[in-house]
């Protein structure tokens, strides 16, 4: 076997790693305890989403899916920031 015989099987296994990740990071999501946990959670599922996208995109060859992992990552940052910002700000009112 070469490794371009290989790849099909490897993307599978990662592609398996991904969604178990994701499905630990929910279990964070709703345990939490705290706020922030839940926050760095959310910002977790949605960059393991932006690699399932990269994933597909490998698997697939169609590389207008990376446009749409562009955009998520951007809009992720923004949320973060603006988490980010809403935490500090209830932190400094108590």
């Amino acid at each position: 076997m070469s490794g371009v015989e290989l790849i099909p099987y490897a993307i599978k296994g990662v592609n398996g790693l991904l969604y178990l990740s994701i499905i630990l990071a929910f279990y964070r999501l709703l345990k939490g305890p705290r706020l922030t946990d839940r926050v760095v959670a959310l910002d977790f599922i949605a960059t393991i989403v932006v690699g399932i996208i990269g994933l597909y995109t490998i698997e697939t060859g169609e590389f207008y899916y990376l446009k749409v992992a562009i955009v998520l990552a951007l809009l992720m940052f923004l949320g973060t920031v603006a988490m980010a910002f809403f935490v500090e700000k209830r932190e400094d009112d108590l």
